[in-house]
Formats: C-alpha cells, sequence, structure tokens
C-alpha cells in the first residue's frame, strides 16, 4: 500500500478544507443557521453545507451540536476581550459598563440573530438552555464576579444574568411595550445602578446590630428587667424607708 496513511481523527481534506479559516468559516455558518432555523432544525450536516466543507470537519473541530452552538455564541459575545473591559480599572461604574456592553450585542443585528437563536431555543430545548446558562452565567458574568472577590460570586453573576436575560425576553423577543421601543442609552441607565448592586455591595453582615445588641445583651432594661434601684428601693443607703444597723 502507497502513500501516506490518513491520521485517526482527522477527515480527508478537500480544497475547501484547506482553505484558509476553516474553523472561522464553520462557526460564521453555525450562527447563521441557528438564527435561521432554530436549534431543533440545525444539523451538523446542514451547517457543513454553508461552510463548504466535509461534515466530519464540523465534528473534528466541535464534537456535537451543543458544541457548536456554545462556540457560535461565544464569537457573538467574547468573553476573553470583554471580560477586562468590564471589569476596567476599578469597580466604579462596573454596572454601566455591563449593561452598556450586553445592550450593544444586541443592538446588533449581526449579533443579535444568533442570540435570538439562543433565547428562543432555550424555552423549548433543554440543550440550548444549558448553552445558555454556562455561557451567560459562568463564562461570562461569573468571571466578573470573581475577579472583584466578592462572596457569594456564583450567586450574584446569576442574579445580574436574571435582569440581563429579562430584559432581552421582554425587548428583543415578546417585544413588550414601552421597553421594546425603549432608547437604550435609558435601559443602561435604569438597570447599571442594580448591577452594580448585584456585583459590589458588601454582603449582609454577620454582627449583631448596634441598636439591639445591648438589648439581648442585657445592657437594656426590658420591661420585666430589675435594676439594683429597683431592689434597694429609692431611699438613702439603698433601703426603701429604712436605715443602716
Amino acid at each position: 500500500m502507497t502513500g501516506e496513511p490518513r491520521r485517526r481523527g482527522r477527515p480527508a481534506r478537500t480544497s475547501a478544507d484547506e482553505g484558509p479559516g476553516a474553523r472561522e468559516r464553520i462557526l460564521l455558518a453555525a450562527r447563521a443557521e441557528f438564527a435561521e432555523r432554530g436549534y431543533d432544525r440545525t444539523t451538523m450536516r446542514g451547517i457543513a453545507r454553508a461552510a463548504g466543507v466535509d461534515a466530519a470537519l464540523v465534528h473534528h473541530y466541535f464534537g456535537t451540536k451543543d458544541d457548536v452552538f456554545a462556540a457560535s455564541v461565544e464569537v457573538s459575545f467574547e468573553p476573553a476581550l470583554v471580560v477586562p473591559t468590564i471589569l476596567g480599572p476599578s469597580t466604579e461604574g462596573i454596572g454601566e459598563r455591563l449593561a452598556r456592553y450586553f445592550v450593544a450585542v444586541w443592538e446588533n443585528p449581526v449579533s443579535r440573530a444568533p442570540m435570538l437563536a439562543v433565547i428562543r431555543s432555550a424555552l423549548t430545548h433543554e440543550g440550548a438552555a444549558k448553552v445558555m446558562r454556562a455561557f451567560v452565567a459562568r463564562r461570562l458574568l461569573e468571571r466578573v464576579a470573581a475577579e472583584l472577590e466578592v462572596p457569594d460570586a456564583r450567586f450574584r453573576a446569576e442574579l445580574a444574568a436574571s435582569q440581563m436575560v429579562g430584559i432581552a425576553m421582554l425587548r428583543y423577543v415578546l417585544k413588550v411595550e414601552p421597553l421594546a421601543s425603549a432608547d437604550p442609552e435609558e435601559i443602561v441607565r435604569m438597570v447599571a445602578p442594580t448591577l452594580q448592586r448585584y456585583l459590589t455591595e458588601p454582603g449582609p453582615s454577620s454582627e449583631p446590630d448596634a441598636t439591639s445588641g445591648d438589648a439581648t445583651s442585657g445592657g437594656a432594661a426590658g420591661p420585666d428587667a430589675t435594676t439594683d434601684d429597683d431592689v434597694a428601693g429609692p431611699g438613702p443607703g439603698g433601703a426603701a424607708g429604712g436605715t443602716e444597723d
């Protein structure tokens, strides 16, 4: 037998596969397919056909449809580039930076289409819901919260995600008015303080409240409490109406 043996795990190359940026073409094709057809009706073969590559190459790069779906979502968000920008030089203004970034992604028609596919598919398909949970909460917001070194970072990230996913649902999917036609800057202005609080506000103190500490420690007399004066009486020397022996 002549010729080099084929490497295991990778399909034979075609002229289309050998072109520059095959992986990037697959991602762009996947994003367009998911946006147009939704999660359920998109297939790996359809993605390969749109990208001009063999279907086996899609599996080689991404494994499963869930994997290529997640990767196509990441193309829209680019968390590795965005997280440092959101964090900025200090925690001041982080809520506004996060809100502005998220709204900008949705306001851009190119990135909005695949995100609509994510949201719509997540409502009916567990695989898509898993991708959205993993990406929005963990790969984006948890990374932001973790860098801030706040307690309950994951919980805070999920609260922030609930705000932004809720806005996406009402504004871009359900198109509920007046939110659907509101100025993006107004949305940022209204939402930013809430995100700031979620991501930076210290948790409740475990120390007892200063106003109630004396009452619980016995320093303040309650209705049934007695004092030395009550026991000894009001008279001189502590005896009520009596004299010292």
